[in-house]
């Protein structure tokens, strides 16, 4: 299994894509939990970081900072 590394304001795609249609999520918060923001409805979710380290597909854009 490969060490993912994800930073805050990343674009990441997940296993699943979300209901909307969109695949495509950025981070917009950090820590014990991570929230993550659908780029195609706005809707945001919050999930466990371990959930989300298990979840996530591959990092699509990494952030500027």
């Amino acid at each position: 299994m490969t060490n993912k590394e994800f930073a805050l304001h990343d674009v990441v795609e997940m296993k699943k894509q979300h209901p909307c249609g969109e695949n495509r999520w950025k981070i917009i918060r950090m820590g014990m939990d991570v929230r993550i923001k659908c780029l195609g409805c706005q809707h945001s979710v919050m999930i466990p970081r371990k959930e989300f380290a298990k979840k996530i597909k591959k990092i699509l854009e990494h952030s500027e900072d």
